[in-house]
């Protein structure tokens, strides 16, 4: 609008603004409906379109006549197909995007639940004798055995390792989603797309404004027509766009997570737990050779 319809490009600053904010709660799993969207920013884009392209002599139109055109906007259909082009191209990549946030927010979910999994009585217990037993009898450099502090963290953190199945399936869908997304419905080249697709919906309303002209003023003859019911459409809300810019970048940091339950007791049990450089260990109830 700034480059290319200046002289309207300042009163569609709020439709575009909507638009984009629509899109983002959309994203954000608001029960909204993209159709919807598209179909209001088109209504809140006819009276411009009209009066400042079709029949730029037309200083100011009155409240209720810049209604009336938003009313009549789907039965006129001044964009012809392309309106709908661009709201059927469009859903099918947001509903992708929205289907990848949710997934995301359910990941979030399971780990945090599994980040404070609750100890058992036998788990503490088991998790003190190896750890500090030795230390009664004076082996404060003694660490436990390998073998024996993956036993106690099987059996602290059996039900967690259950997740290991449902947790591998969850980040292949993720991945097959995310190619799902920089293919065919590339969110970010479907909203580039957007400007092109609107500028042929305005193209194809200029080409045809004598026609257009003739309708409106056969349902809306008089100049400042009142209108019944007229429809307050305005909604204010301010939301940033969360940005899938590294959506690719973290898919390939989650596939090294694919293990992450089935791998749990490893790495607990990896590092400065046990003994890695010794020949001798606390194996639960005495020192021994490893």
């Amino acid at each position: 609008f700034e480059t290319v319809y200046r002289s309207m490009s300042k009163e569609a600053a709020e439709p575009v603004k909507e638009l984009f904010t629509d899109i983002s709660l959309y994203l954000l799993g608001a029960q909204t409906r993209v159709e919807k969207a598209f179909f209001r920013f088109f209504d809140s884009l006819f009276p411009l379109v009209y009066s400042r392209l079709i029949n730029p002599g037309i200083t100011d139109l009155s409240e209720e006549y810049t209604e009336c055109l938003r009313l009549t906007r789907q039965d006129i259909n001044p964009f012809g197909r392309y309106s709908k082009e661009t709201v059927t191209e469009l859903a099918k990549s947001l509903r992708a995007s929205r289907t990848f946030n949710q997934a995301l927010s359910v990941g979030i979910e399971v780990l945090n639940a599994t980040e404070h999994a609750a100890l058992t009585k036998e788990c503490s217990r088991a998790l003190v004798k190896m750890q500090y037993c030795p230390h009664c009898q004076g082996l404060t450099l003694i660490r436990p055995c390998e073998g024996y502090c993956l036993n106690v963290m099987r059996g602290c953190f059996a039900s967690v390792s259950e997740l290991d199945a449902p947790w591998r399936e969850y980040i292949y869908t993720l991945e097959h989603l995310s190619n799902e997304m920089a293919g065919a419905h590339d969110l970010e080249l479907v909203l580039l797309g957007i400007r092109y697709s609107i500028n042929e919906a305005i193209l194809h309303a200029q080409l045809n404004g004598p026609q257009l002209s003739a309708t409106v003023n056969t349902v809306m003859p008089q100049p400042s027509p009142r209108c019944s019911n007229p429809k307050l459409l305005k909604q204010v809300r301010k939301v940033g766009l969360t940005s899938l810019n590294h959506a690719k970048e973290f898919i390939n940091y989650m596939k090294r997570s694919r293990t992450l339950y089935a791998s749990l007791t490893e790495r607990l049990c990896d590092g400065d737990l046990v003994m890695k450089d010794s020949s001798t260990c606390w194996n639960g109830e005495d020192v021994v050779e490893r």
